[in-house]
């Protein structure tokens, strides 16, 4: 599996399928089998505004209106909270990456990781850290290392039954911010 960053575009590649995630601000699904339905993801959520919501309970009801953000079909901020909680042990279990976060104040991590993606969804929240270029500057973060992040976010994304859909559509808000992040091709 892999990341790949074309102008314009970028998606995940497992053998012969792939899943483009963001192309001209549109989720655009190139191929589909089992490798791209997982990871189509990135997104975060499903679900109504309570934790109990995770395990799929929160998909739009028949004759729901589509016009609600992303942020309600995901499940609100407790939802967010929850999958951020679970995305971030992913990352302290995973050796490719989790001595880059060894001196990383963890509570403040994951509360700009909720305001980022609450913000990013159309929630009320405010991200109010650093921008991704100043914050990730110098620190030499590969491409291999980003990919072994959104790995570790679609693992937490799976463990709640986040619905791809949303899941392609988060991916398609957070992937233009890898060009901010790694340094190293």
């Amino acid at each position: 599996m892999r990341l790949v960053k074309t102008p314009g575009s970028w998606w995940v590649e497992e053998g012969q399928q792939s899943v483009t995630y963001y192309k001209g601000g549109m989720m655009v699904l190139k191929s589909v089998g089992i490798g791209a339905m997982v990871l189509s993801a990135l997104a975060v959520l499903a679900g109504c505004a309570d934790i109990g919501s995770l395990n799929g309970a929160g998909r739009p009801a028949a004759g729901a209106t589509a016009t609600k953000s992303l942020y309600d079909r995901l499940g609100g901020k407790p939802a967010i909270t929850a999958v951020v909680d679970q995305f971030v042990a992913n990352v302290a279990a995973d050796g490719r990456i989790n001595s880059r976060f060894a001196t990383t104040d963890i509570p403040k991590l994951k509360g700009h990781l909720v305001d980022q993606v609450c913000g990013a969804t159309g929630g009320p929240c405010s991200y109010r850290g650093r921008d991704m270029k100043s914050t990730h500057l110098g620190m030499q973060i590969s491409s291999a290392d980003f990919g072994a992040l959104v790995q570790d976010l679609i693992a937490a994304l799976d463990k709640f039954n986040v619905p791809a859909g949303e899941k392609g559509e988060l991916l398609g808000l957070l992937g233009p911010m890898k060009k901010d992040i790694v340094e190293v091709p």
